[in-house]
Order: structure tokens, then sequence, then C-alpha cells
């Protein structure tokens, strides 16, 4: 391994305030530095804990998770501001990205996304980044994209947000969605444009356990990933929680979810990561050193 090379990794838990085994998870990991943020979720029932805690500690690397689908069958909750087209029949946020792309109404999208910057504010967080639930505001499933208006609110605010420079070869995910390179230089020109600052690469994995997985071939995929990782700045997301009985009925792979909660405090990945020269980093240091604004005097003229 080459540890002369230039990198670093964003370990972000997604889904903070989602549960309260989810915050447990979380609230350990990031008060022993294994991970670099989390992103909170302003509609969830266990957002008020989370912001709670987040505010007796400081330095930590909070982002804001936009929230605007609810996929779990008997474990769901409604937006901020209560508009009908972000709802479906349950009277919940809508259970899938498609069904999101389809009935939502863009002004009440924008409108619960201000909504939710407002939340995280009200709550007295200074939040360090953005990303977003599912995906929801990308337009994967039917084109209709929503990341002009969340590239514009991050940058209104100096944040940066989940999307990446460049396209990793060996993502098996990101390969799979058609003209993804294409689509994603018009988003970067947007964010470059707007100054908006954003990982070099994003790295996913599976959300559910695959056939035939276990924890020791899971813990084997993300040790190999770490000493493959390319030069530059990598993102990763994981939803960690504690084990919980109750949450394992309600949500299908929780059992990954407590995987992922393991793997973070296992020395073998530890061991990896210092082994491999990787230095894990957060959205700090994506604001300050991955910005690359056309129009960096507009915001100032705008206030």
């Amino acid at each position: 391994m080459n540890k002369t090379m230039n990198r670093k990794l964003i370990i972000n838990c997604d889904d903070f305030g989602q549960s309260q085994a989810a915050n447990t998870a979380i609230m350990h990991l990031l008060e022993e530095g294994k991970v670099s943020s989390a992103t909170i979720m302003p509609p969830a029932p266990f957002f008020a804990e989370a912001a709670e805690w987040v505010k007796k500690r400081e330095k930590l690397s909070i982002g804001l998770h936009l929230t605007l689908t609810s996929e779990f069958t008997g474990y769901r909750w409604r937006s901020l501001t209560n508009l009908p087209s972000l709802h479906d029949e349950s009277g919940h946020l809508h259970m899938t990205v498609k069904e999101f792309e389809q009935k939502a109404d863009p002004k009440e999208v924008k409108a619960e996304m201000v909504a939710q910057f407002q939340a995280v504010k009200s709550a007295g967080l200074e939040i360090t980044h953005v990303d977003n639930h599912m995906g929801s505001l990308y337009g994967i499933e039917t084109g209709r994209s929503y990341l002009p208006a969340v590239l514009w609110q991050c940058a209104k605010r100096r944040l940066p947000f989940r999307i990446f420079r460049n396209i990793y070869s060996k993502d098996k995910f990101l390969a799979t969605i058609p003209n993804a390179k294409e689509i994603l230089a018009k988003v970067v020109a947007l964010a470059d444009t707007l100054g908006v600052g954003m990982p070099d690469y994003l790295l996913t994995h599976p959300y559910h356990i695959e056939e035939g997985e276990t924890y020791d071939s899971f813990k084997k995929s993300l040790i190999e990933k770490v000493y493959d990782l390319p030069e530059g700045v990598c993102e990763t997301y994981i939803h960690p929680a504690a084990p919980d009985e109750n949450m394992n009925k309600l949500i299908q792979s929780w059992e990954k979810r407590v995987w992922e909660y393991k793997l973070l405090l296992d020395e073998d990945f530890a061991y990896a990561l210092r082994d491999a020269g990787v230095t894990l980093t957060d959205y700090r240091y994506v604001h300050q050193n991955l910005r690359r604004s056309r129009v960096a005097s507009l915001f100032r003229l705008l206030r």
C-alpha cells in the first residue's frame, strides 16, 4: 500500500434522531471519535433527544438529513409543514422515492426543506453540512430533481452538500445509474457556481443484508474498501443502531444497522484505517478546502 497518498475519509452516520436505538449508537460513536459526523432528521420521532444531546457538546460535526420520505411500515412520521402533497393516504410522508417524486408539489417540497433548516436552527444547532434521506431529492426515479433548490439553500448558508465530484469506478451502485456522469457534471458545475463544497468521491454499500452475507463478510468488504480508497476526500455513510428487539421487528435489515455499529467499534477496522494510511476528516475540511466558487461575492451582495 502506498501510504504517501493523501487519502481522507468522512464516515457519516445518517438517520440521527430516527429512533432511540439509532441515537444510542450514533452518540456512542461520536463520543469515541469513531466517525466523522452525523446528520439529523427533524421530522423523526427522536429528533429532540438527538438535538438536545448535541447542544451540550462542542466541536461535533452535525449536518441536516433532509427527510422527505418515511419508508418503514409500522414506524413512520409526518412532515413538519403538514402540506398535503407530501403525505400518502395514511397521513405520513411517502414510503418510496418514486411516490415522492411523482406526487409531491415542488412548492411544498421547498417549503418543507426550509422548515427543516429552520428546525435545526431553532433547536440551537449550528450544522456543518447537508445531505438527503434516501436520495429523494436527486431525481433518480423519475428525473424530477430538487438538487438546484437544495444547492441554493446550502449556498445561502455556506454549507457543503453530499454530492460528489467524481464517480468512483468500483462503486457498483453508482455505476448502474443511466447517464450518471453527464448528470453529475451539470450538478457539479452548479455547485461550483454557487460555492457549495463537496467530497471528491462517495462510496456506497447495500442497506440490506445480501444473500449469504454475515457480519464477518460485511466487515471484510468494508476493510477491503478502506485499503482501496482513491486519493482525495471520500465519504461513506452508515446507519448504525444498537440492538433493539422492537425495532428489529419494525425495520427490515435492522441487523445490518447493528453490524455497522459493531464494525465502527471493531479494532480490526480501526487497524485497517491506520495501516492503510487513511485519515478521518469531516465536512468542515470540505467547506474550507473543496469549494470552487465562481461567484464568491454574489451572496455578500444579496445579504
